[in-house]
């Protein structure tokens, strides 16, 4: 599901400034471990992995729409939240 050219998000763009590689760090850096992969190629598995943890909120809400909630931002960001505080204690 690739973003048209020039599109933005309602809430703003998937990628936070400073809070995390983006698309082609990932990738170079998935390069230089021997798994050869481009900009869009991490997009793409970075998405899938969102659409899977998107899939939990589809069982509570048959409605919500699992591609726009994992391309969300604010869903993105969450994630991120509480994987930072489970690296850093448990989260119950």
């Amino acid at each position: 599901m690739p973003m048209p050219k020039g599109m933005r998000h309602e809430r703003g763009y998937a990628t936070v400034t400073g809070e995390g590689l983006g698309y082609r760090e990932i990738a170079e850096e998935m390069t230089r471990r021997g798994h050869k992969m481009n900009h869009a190629s991490a997009r793409n598995y970075f998405i899938r992995a969102m659409k899977k943890l998107a899939s939990s909120v589809k069982e509570i809400n048959p409605e919500a729409d699992t591609d726009s909630i994992a391309t969300n931002p604010v869903f993105q960001s969450t994630i991120m939240g509480f994987l930072k505080e489970k690296k850093n204690g448990p989260i119950l």
